[in-house]
This record gives C-alpha cells, structure tokens and sequence, in this order.
C-alpha cells in the first residue's frame, strides 16, 4: 500500500490537486496543438517557407513548455518533487530555455511580418535558420546562468516544480533580474509592439486587415505579465507574505502560452491553417496561399 506524501504547506487536498489537474490540461492541450503544428510543417511541404521557420520555432518551444508542464502535474498529484535538488535544476534550466526560446521566436516573428508587409521583403532561408539559432542560443545563454550562480532555480511554492528563486530578493538575484527582464521581455515586447503598430497601420491605409495585429504583443503581456510582474516585486519587497497558492497563479497563467500560441501563430494564421487542414484531411490549400501572403 502506498503512503500518501503530506500535503505541501499552505495548500489544502483540492488546491493541489486542482493546480495538478490544469497543469496536465495545459500540457495535454498545448501539446497536441504544437505537435500538430510541427507534423503539418514536416508532412506538407507547401508549409516549409521561411517565414513559417519561425513559426516551428515557436511550436518546438511550445512543446517544451509542454513537457516541463507534464513533469510538474505529475508531481503535483505524488505531493512531492521526485527527482532530487539535481532534477530541480534541470527541471528550471528547461522550463526558462523553452519560455525564452519561444519569446524570442515570437519577436522573430514580429520583425518578419514587419518586412513581409511594411518593406515588401521577403525572409530568406538563411536568415530564417540564423534567427532561429540565435533565438535558442540566447534563450540558453540566460537559462545557464542561474546553473553557474547568476540567480538560482529552486522550488515553486507549490514545491513540485522548480523556477528561478525569487524568495531571497538579494543582489544576486536583482541584478540577473533586470538584465534577463532587459532582454527577454522589454526588447521582445518592444520589437512586437513596433511591428505590430506599424503594420496595423499598413492595413489600415490598404483596407485590408491580414490578421488580428493586437493579438501578439496581447498574448506576451496577458501571459507572461503577471509572473514577471511578480518577480519584479521580488526584487524590491519580500513576497514570501503572499499566501503560497496565489504564488502558484502566475505560473498557471504563463504555463498557458502554448496553447495560445497555437490560435495566434498557426491556426491563426491562413496559410498555415491551411496547411494543418491538408494534413488532417487530405485536401490541397490553393497554391495562392502557398507564398504566405495571408500570414
């Protein structure tokens, strides 16, 4: 007979399980979509354009994001963190690699659909695949960082999953703070708005409005805000006054981002919905659509 593991303090029976119970929903959900996603770029070779690079890139993100989300609900209902302090930083250095990635792909993104309507430019394969690069190589670069000192992974609140630890509020912690929100939220968030305001306007001289230009940067900031939002106070308050299971709340939201990013970038996108369709059911997307032109 197993042993139940005691509950996690300041969490009641129904909190952790329903904290485990939208953990596997959001990897459930996320990952079928983001899969989908990347099988259709594999199957149908109209999708494999450059600008749709990008695109893969969020979705290979957003399955990561997936995955890490997976492992968490899987200890949120043991009660525990099964894999040791090692696991621990493993588990933190993935999450933020596959959270970084996909916010910078998505500022990828951005700048090439600025291009793509606003310059009438189109994005070669080359520079595709050296965006793509340097957007995993710099979300690695800030994901090491905590593993060689500069900030720290730890424990949720919940302590069944690990992200950076932002208990402490030290030096250390400020100043990886800044530079990592610097970097991967203000300068991403600042290319997509840009972009984003510049091709709104673009449509709106043309009458003709390619896609939902607001949603982007809306999904950054809905998704990804509240948790920096909480980090930041960490850096100029003690947070640990805040009850544990509202802690756990921007972490839920931001766990979310896959599952949006699919509506946004692909099933949101005609081209390459069309695409998922053909997958799915066989039946050719016109060959107009083909160059992207309604992305």
């Amino acid at each position: 007979m197993v042993t139940a593991h005691p509950l996690p303090e300041g969490f009641t029976e129904i909190e952790v399980f329903a904290i485990g119970t939208a953990l596997l929903v959001e990897a459930l959900l996320g990952f079928c979509l983001n899969g989908l996603t990347i099988i259709s770029f594999r199957k149908i070779k109209e999708l494999r354009t450059p600008s749709n690079l990008l695109v893969l890139s969020i979705a290979l993100a957003d399955c990561g994001i997936c995955l890490n989300a997976f492992v968490a609900a899987f200890s949120s209902f043991l009660r525990y963190w099964p894999y040791g302090s090692d696991g621990c930083q493993i588990h933190g250095f993935h999450g933020f690699l596959t959270a970084l990635a996909s916010i910078s792909s998505s500022a990828a993104v951005a700048w090439d659909r600025y291009h793509h309507y606003c310059t009438r430019s189109r994005l070669q394969w080359s520079t595709a695949v050296s965006m793509m690069v340097f957007a995993w190589l710099f979300a690695a670069f800030w994901s090491v960082m905590p593993l060689l000192g500069w900030g720290e992974y730890n424990y949720e609140p919940l302590r069944t999953c690990c992200t950076l630890d932002y208990s402490k509020g030290d030096r250390n912690y400020v100043t990886f703070l800044f530079a990592l929100s610097t970097f991967n939220f203000m300068i991403p968030g600042f290319i997509m708005m840009t972009a984003y305001q510049s091709i709104h306007q673009k449509f709106r001289k043309t009458g003709q409005f390619k896609f939902n230009t607001g949603l982007p940067l809306k999904t950054l900031v809905i998704c990804w805000g509240p948790y920096c939002l909480l980090c930041s106070y960490a850096a100029v308050e003690n947070v640990m006054f805040i009850p544990p299971k509202y802690r756990m709340i921007p972490a839920l939201i931001a766990k979310s981002v896959p599952t949006v990013d699919a509506f946004v970038y692909a099933l949101g996108n005609e081209n390459y919905r069309g695409g998922i369709w053909q997958f799915l059911t066989g039946q050719k997307i016109e060959k107009a659509e083909v160059d992207n032109k309604t992305k």
